[in-house]
């Protein structure tokens, strides 16, 4: 049944570097087209901080209503609007915070993100790296320290996932946006925790409506699906989203974990709709039997 992948790729001609596949308890297939490393996830990085939020949460240190300018660098407080200073976590993480470029840039990314002319009124849905970057160095100054090493701590260790590498922007701070890489199997334990609601043998790693709140969804993409706190989110299951086809599908109903680790700049539409399209005909066959 799950060879279903292979075989699907195979005939759309479609290069990968790696797939896993887990279905109630084990996991049921595992391939890599070469070496099993690590390889860059993008976006995926996203969904990462969206669990470093989460935790933050359960520390106490955050909530999604809190304004998240309250914990941004201190020196940066006369450049911030009171407009600005009034917007929530749950603005940024469902991006829905006003429309700003795609991602930040210059030597100082705060100053840069700070200084748009942004129209904070505008909740409609609009999809760039700033409101992830704005999420990390929020809970990285809220946590208290390095959000790498809260990270390795308090997720990665406890999932078996040795230190991770990731990017930083010019003033030091942790980039919520992309900068990750995982290996295909690191990249579904991310899965398998939110699949089971945020508990690992037995241990709870994030609380349990926390990793709901993220996972439901808040506001429609326009583009057939919706998102929640840095995930996508459609009807039957989310997705962490990494931007050349890494995807982590998750279809909660019926304990089934799909990841995949590519690197298609010009097929990655293709290539999720045909992991979805095989991910929906094994939940067919499951509910058959």
């Amino acid at each position: 049944m799950y060879g279903i992948f292979l075989k699907r790729l195979k005939e759309a001609d479609l290069d990968i570097h790696a797939i896993e596949v887990f279905h109630n308890g084990e996991t049921v297939l595992h391939h890599t087209a070469g070496e099993d490393i690590r390889f860059p996830v993008y976006s995926v990085t996203k969904s990462v901080t969206s669990a470093a939020f989460s935790l933050a949460c359960d520390d106490g240190l955050l909530s999604a209503e809190v304004p998240l300018a309250e914990f941004l660098d201190t020196p940066y407080g006369p450049m911030m609007t009171e407009d600005f200073k009034k917007l929530p976590f749950a603005r940024f993480l469902t991006m829905t915070a006003g429309k700003y470029p795609f991602r930040p840039d210059g030597e100082d990314w705060l100053s840069m993100i700070l200084s748009l002319d942004t129209d904070y009124s505008d909740t409609g849905f609009h999809y760039s790296n700033i409101p992830a970057y704005l999420v990390g160095a929020a809970a990285e100054n809220a946590v208290g320290g390095d959000l790498k090493s809260y990270l390795e701590k308090r997720l990665f260790e406890p999932l078996g996932i040795p230190a991770i590498s990731c990017r930083t922007s010019p003033e030091g701070h942790f980039y919520g946006a992309t900068g990750m890489e995982l290996t295909v199997h690191e990249f579904a334990l991310l899965g398998r925790l939110y699949l089971q609601k945020g508990e690992w043998h037995g241990d709870r790693i994030i609380n349990e409506k926390a990793v709901i709140e993220a996972v439901t969804p808040h506001v429609e993409t326009g583009a057939g699906d919706c998102y929640g706190y840095f995930f996508r989110v459609a009807e039957d299951h989310f997705t962490f989203s990494g931007k050349w086809g890494q995807r982590c599908l998750v279809y909660p109903d019926e304990g089934l974990v799909i990841a995949c680790l590519s690197h298609q700049p010009e097929r990655s539409d293709e290539l999720c709709r045909l992991l979805e399209s095989c991910a929906e005909e094994i939940c067919r066959q499951l509910s058959q039997q």
